[in-house]
């Protein structure tokens, strides 16, 4: 009798978590129909293009857990993050600017673009539980933007969509522009319907003389249980005078250089190199990859981003950029590494900044 009260009271409470507003909302009716339709879903759920396990054979969940729980003492910076207060003024350039992890600003045809904005304490649906951001990366919050053209969401994941950040930012922006499913978490945090453009891969919109296309990525999505029910994108950003490759969370794979071949050469690839172990090597690049698949976009300047604010895998907290710079310098690719807030204008001079190396 009293265990079936307190499995009575877990299933109450379990159901009372999930219906808090941060987990978002399924996607249901019209939207999911054009989920169900998309020649990627499969045995209810949404498939990469190639199989993309969460984890290697020999691996269990059991060893991500022991090794999350090890932690490591090198995780995090010593010192404080070194910034630069952000200049939203007009340029005549395309002009981008990094807040840390996957959050940046681009700025072109004189429109305010904000990508992936996550200003929160932590990655998480509650605001006391996950690790908290680097000290110093709390530079910039959501009250201190301009007015927004767009916003720009590659999937749903809580590094990339944070409810927080989305509830101070919809007054401010014109049109939020996603991944096919996303707009239904979008929506119920009171985002208008008619302010919401969600596209499937191969899909495209020209938004304000600016054209997105949603690309594929190798990646998951979902807020709770049950994963990839909404899709997860890489975006194609054409302006008048520059072509972006705005990459989201991937592994590396084959579509790379499809997306090279077809939609390149790229002026600029944004692209993950942060938050990998070989515990979990399909859903996120090494930064050696990140190279790589800059040379196979055939871009022309590579921003690894995707690191420097959060602690989210077990490497050493300045591993990524430290592997991406010495590789893309083998590889005589240009790169930029600029301080967090630090405005870059396209076409321009660009200069790898070593400032990681100084908070050990």
């Amino acid at each position: 009798m009293y265990a079936l009260v307190f499995i009575a009271a877990l299933i109450l409470l379990v159901v009372c978590v999930l219906n808090l507003p941060a987990f978002g909302s399924l996607p249901k009716g019209l939207r999911l129909a054009r989920i169900k339709a998309l020649p990627n879903y499969k045995d209810g759920a949404l498939q990469n293009l190639s199989f993309t396990p969460m984890k290697p054979d020999g691996v269990t969940y059991g060893d991500m857990i022991k090794g999350m729980l090890k932690g490591n003492k090198n995780g995090r910076p010593a010192k404080t993050i070194p910034v630069v207060a952000p200049d939203f003024s007009p340029v005549s350039g395309l002009k981008v600017i990094w807040f840390g992890h996957s959050s940046y600003f681009l700025q072109a045809e004189g429109l305010n673009i904000l990508v992936d904005p996550v200003f929160s304490e932590r990655t998480s649906p509650f605001s006391f539980i996950g690790t908290r951001r680097f000290a110093g990366t709390d530079f910039v919050a959501p009250e201190d933007f301009p007015e927004l053209d767009i916003v720009l969401i590659t999937h749903d994941h809580y590094d990339h969509l944070d409810y927080a950040s989305i509830l101070k930012l919809k007054a401010k922006t014109r049109r939020f522009i996603t991944s096919l499913g996303a707009g239904a978490h979008l929506e119920r945090w009171g985002v208008p319907a008619d302010r919401i453009t969600e596209l499937a891969w191969g899909e495209e919109v020209i938004a304000n003389g600016l054209t997105f296309t949603a690309l594929p990525a190798r990646h998951f999505t979902g807020r709770r249980f049950k994963r990839n029910q909404s899709v997860w994108s890489a975006f194609v950003l054409q302006t008048a005078s520059a072509r972006l490759y705005l990459g989201g969370d991937s592994g590396y794979d084959s579509h790379f250089k499809t997306a090279g071949d077809v939609y390149g050469p790229f002026d600029l690839a944004i692209l993950e190199c942060g938050q990998y172990n070989t515990y979990w090597p399909y859903i996120h690049m090494f930064p050696e990859q990140t190279v790589q698949a800059a040379l196979d976009l055939r871009a022309k300047v590579l921003l690894p981003v995707h690191w420097g604010k959060f602690t989210l895998a077990m490497h050493d907290w300045n591993d990524p950029v430290k592997r991406v710079v010495k590789k893309a310098a083998e590889e005589n690719l240009k790169i930029i590494t600029p301080l967090m807030g630090e405005s870059v204008i396209l076409g321009q001079q660009y200069l790898v900044k070593e400032w990681w190396l100084d908070l050990d």
